[in-house]
């Protein structure tokens, strides 16, 4: 189902308060598709509200896409991407995103347009862009998703029960980190999980902070790991602009799902760079650290990968290995060694059980 502009999806999507009597407008959410970010919430009908409703970071949005940009295809709860046509209702959330790559972008005071910044379905308006980027996708938000009595939904409402304190028995845990977006993080995770995986192991993946998409998890998925986690589990669409006392909260709930699935190993992902905000302040907690038995820094090249290990090292955290970008340059790769001392690790040995199995005895003996 499709509209053109904001006034036909109103009047083909729902009926009015004033006629229904309801506290919010009826709402067939089975004609509207529905994007990565909002998998937890269930698909049955809903309410709308329109006038007087201000979004909050995690709001759930009717929208209709208006213009094409960046973004020309929406995540869909199973991490297809779907093709989006212009007039297309969709149901997104309302995030902050951090991405130097593309886009700075921040929730918006209002329902007025906007922006789809990134494909699993996050709804913002864009602050600033990198010159590569194109334009953002430009929506047009038709109402907040309400439950019956006129109180606008949230994807908190749906998330994991969250936890404060970390599981009695932790499997071992290691986080990847790395120098800054694109440097290669989610791909040694999942050469990491494959290779694993082959030499017996259980691995469980989450993805602590970030943006919402569904390339990532299923790239897990495919590598072997079970299960698959993110901060969108949490009830969080992004984790950009969120405080410190969250991100310890949807660390310790996703660590806490995971020692309760019984693996063996555990794969945190911090998404971004040493230099992020959230992502420096989560590796300077205490109760982050608690989590966690080594790190694995990734980064594009040599260069990177020193300062970033010794930032790492001077904060007292125990690295075990480099890898990301930088190992497609065996000269690349010699630098990294000569500087770090460590392991460098690309893709072949990472996907290798002896050397996967020899990674994590490293941890161990730590």
């Amino acid at each position: 189902m499709h509209w053109n502009r904001r006034e036909s999806a109103r009047s083909s999507i729902g009926t009015s308060a004033a006629r229904s009597g309801a506290q919010a407008d009826v709402f067939d959410a089975r004609r509207v598709s529905f994007s990565y970010v909002t998998r937890r919430v269930p698909r049955s009908s809903a309410g709308l509200v329109r006038s007087a409703a201000e979004p909050q970071a995690g709001s759930l949005v009717l929208a209709t896409i208006e213009s094409f940009g960046q973004h020309t295809r929406l995540h869909l709860p199973d991490g297809r991407p779907r093709q989006l046509f212009l007039g297309d209702a969709v149901i997104l959330a309302y995030g902050n995103r951090y991405a130097p790559r593309q886009f700075e972008a921040v929730v918006p005071d209002d329902l007025e347009a906007c922006h789809l910044v990134a494909a699993g379905g996050v709804a913002a308006k864009v602050l600033s862009r990198h010159e590569r980027m194109r334009p953002p996708t430009e929506i047009r938000p038709v109402g907040l998703l309400a439950d019956p009595s006129g109180r606008p939904l949230n994807l908190s409402d749906f998330a994991l029960p969250p936890r404060e304190e970390p599981p009695a028995q932790r499997p071992l845990t290691l986080a990847i980190v790395g120098a800054s977006m694109d440097s290669g993080k989610t791909t040694t995770a999942a050469y990491l999980a494959h290779g694993l995986a082959r030499a017996g192991r259980r691995v469980g993946f989450a993805k602590v902070t970030g943006t919402g998409a569904g390339g990532d998890p299923w790239l897990l998925r495919d590598a072997g790991a079970d299960p698959v986690l993110d901060f969108t589990d949490s009830g969080y669409a992004s984790t950009y602009l969120v405080p410190l006392p969250e991100l310890e909260r949807i660390a310790t709930t996703l660590v806490c799902e995971m020692a309760s699935a019984g693996v063996d190993v555990i794969l945190l992902e911090v998404a971004d760079g040493l230099l992020q905000h959230e992502t420096a302040a989560l590796l300077r907690s205490p109760r982050f650290r608690a989590l966690t038995d080594g790190f694995l820094f990734v980064a594009g090249d040599a260069m990177a990968a020193a300062g970033g290990v010794a930032w790492l090292r001077r904060e007292a955290l125990t690295v075990i290995g480099v890898g990301g970008v930088l190992t497609a340059a065996p000269l690349g790769r010699r630098e990294a060694f000569e500087a770090t001392g460590l392991p460098v690790l690309g893709k072949a040995e990472l996907a290798d059980p002896i050397a996967a199995e020899k990674l994590v005895a490293g941890a161990h003996s730590r």
